[in-house]
């Protein structure tokens, strides 16, 4: 064996070219013409071939790295052949590109050979007689009809325990998952995302089997994939034949996969190609090939889901063809730690984009007098002690805001843009924002009008005790026309609440203080209650916004007008 340069070729007349991708790791086995690395000029991206076969024995470029003609960008261990292991992945990295007649021949063969093995073999396959078709309804979903499917969390082939999840589905507020309620195999997903799901609709057909037919399913799964078949990028029509879905690419090509630095992608060079050529970024694509390839249905996949979420306004970091941020590689800088986010936190960062970017938000500031209010709150504490209730601001506040929302209805009201019509609700139903371990929660207080204090203080403390004990059913967390989000027990002077769309306005209170408040004659200490009042403009004008916060002033001013 020796050793030789890889050189950079003539870059036609192009300086400081900068090292875009890096194709290979040290170590790895490379044929003749194999691409070591992609450079990018001011025109296009060339691969530098590998100018031998052998064994990549180090590399003296990095990503970025700027490269002219003759620049040595590492050595080659020239050998007369790649050894066995090396070589089999070697040939799943070019077949793309490569002696399509070979490969073929190869898939033929190798088609053969696993017909002949299963023929050989036909009791295995019957080991799990005691099995059983089954079809998973949608369960009760405490009246809930029509609700979208936001997730898809199995494929067709998978093996599921007992309560695996098996879709997401959204309501107003909040997501929930449907489990299962079988153990067995997935054989086919009835229902695909953006379908409205109700009580007894079909999601999808397992095979419910006994352990034993279970545990040859993972028997035969596993010698599969030891077979050393990972050369082989796609099966014949009988290997389709038994099992038509499992290499389908789609629901891993649209899987997003937060990229780990330093991890190297599993692609051929036309994949690699066609990744450029649209756009796509390797790290983000989960590979459903042998050892986790990406195949070109993958890069198809991903970009087809990405236009999806960016045309449904659902994705986050995109929407309304505002480009998303590209993160940097955190970990140059000191050490970082990835973990996933909850189910609650990727919905409510969906739900708060859409809005942002969907309503254009003005806030209204007003600062309410509360001086008699807290001093009757306060005369009531043996009452509630009693009543077994703690009855706290916030139920005069709701009743001041049911009483805003009759007297100044266009706040109650939902925009349909399509349609170009006003919905105008004939209830008052108000959500008040919960901040609970999980994530913020927005219990619903129904017909707040036609209810006294005492009642909306202990609904109100019923439903936040229920937000915080993850007991909330969906249906106590929909249809609310207006919502209050209080941060008076943490702090602050004001805030700009974002306006929880489809609903058109939303009230922030901040922490009330005492402050000096000139009476005509001299300054009385007053406590004063700051209120932050987001609306969408598009229903409101700045005129009723400031009605509404000087009425809300004047209601908790003097709590005797909530009775007229």
């Amino acid at each position: 064996m020796s050793e030789q340069e890889i050189k950079v070729p003539d870059l036609g007349g192009a300086e400081d070219v900068e090292v875009i991708e890096l194709l290979v790791s040290v170590g790895d086995t490379v044929e003749a013409e194999d691409p070591i690395l992609t450079i990018e000029t001011d025109k296009a991206s060339v691969e530098l071939p590998s100018p031998g076969a052998g064994k990549i024995s180090s590399l003296s470029v990095e990503v970025g790295d700027k490269l002219n003609d003759g620049d040595v960008v590492g050595m080659l261990e020239a050998s007369d052949g790649a050894d066995s292991d090396d070589s089999g992945d070697s040939d799943a990295e070019t077949e793309e590109s490569e002696k399509p007649e070979e490969k073929e021949a190869e898939q033929e063969a190798s088609s053969e050979s696993e017909s002949e093995t299963e023929e050989s073999k036909p009791a295995a396959r019957k080991k799990s007689a005691g099995s059983r078709k089954e079809t998973v309804l949608v369960p009760p979903l405490d009246g809930m009809e029509n609700v979208p499917v936001i997730e898809i969390n199995v494929s067709e082939g998978d093996t599921l325990e007992v309560d695996s999840p098996l879709v997401t589905v959204e309501s107003d507020k909040a997501s929930m998952e449907i489990p299962s309620p079988y153990a067995g195999k997935v054989d086919k997903v009835l229902v695909a995302e953006g379908d409205e799901l109700s009580e007894g609709d079909k999601i999808l057909e397992m095979t419910v089997a006994e352990e034993e037919g279970d545990d040859e399913d993972d028997e035969q799964e596993e010698s599969s994939a030891e077979s050393g078949q990972e050369s082989q990028p796609a099966p014949d029509a009988e290997s389709q034949q038994d099992k038509p879905e499992e290499s389908a690419p789609q629901p891993q090509g649209a899987t997003y996969e937060p990229p780990s630095p330093g991890t190297k992608v599993h692609a051929g060079p036309a994949v690699r190609k066609l990744a450029r050529e649209l756009g796509a970024d390797l790290t983000r694509i989960k590979g459903s090939g042998p050892k986790s390839r990406i195949l070109k249905d993958d890069v198809q996949s991903y970009i087809k889901s990405q236009l999806q979420q960016s045309q449904q306004g659902g994705s986050v970091g995109t929407g309304s063809g505002i480009p998303g941020v590209k993160l940097p590689d955190f970990s140059q800088f000191g050490e970082v730690r990835r973990e996933p986010m909850s189910r609650m936190m990727s919905v409510t960062a969906v739900n708060m984009q859409r809005s942002w970017l969907n309503v254009p938000h003005v806030t209204q500031f007003e600062d309410a007098d509360i001086t008699d209010m807290e001093a009757f709150r306060q005369s009531q504490k043996a009452a509630g002690e009693k009543k077994g209730v703690k009855i706290t601001p916030l139920p005069f506040i709701l009743k001041a805001c049911a009483a805003a929302l009759a007297e100044l209805p266009q706040f109650n009201v939902s925009l349909d843009m399509e349609r170009k019509e006003v919905v105008r609700k004939q209830y008052i139903h108000i959500g008040i924002a919960v901040d609970t371990h999980n994530g913020l929660m927005v219990p619903v207080i129904r017909d707040v009008d036609q209810k006294g204090l005492w009642e909306l203080a202990e609904e109100s403390a019923e439903l936040a005790q229920k937000a915080r004990d993850r007991q909330l059913k969906p249906a106590e967390m929909q249809g609310a026309c207006f919502t209050i989000t209080s941060l008076g027990g943490i702090g602050g002077t004001a805030f700009t609440p974002i306006v929880n769309t489809p609903e058109v306005a939303i009230l922030g209170v901040s922490k009330a203080s005492m402050q000096p408040v000139w009476d005509g004659s001299e300054f009385q200490p007053r406590l004063m209650l700051p209120l932050s009042l987001s609306y969408d403009h598009r229903a409101v004008n700045g005129a009723d916004a400031a009605r509404f916060t000087a009425l809300l002033g004047q209601l908790l001013g003097d709590i005797r007008t909530l009775l007229l």
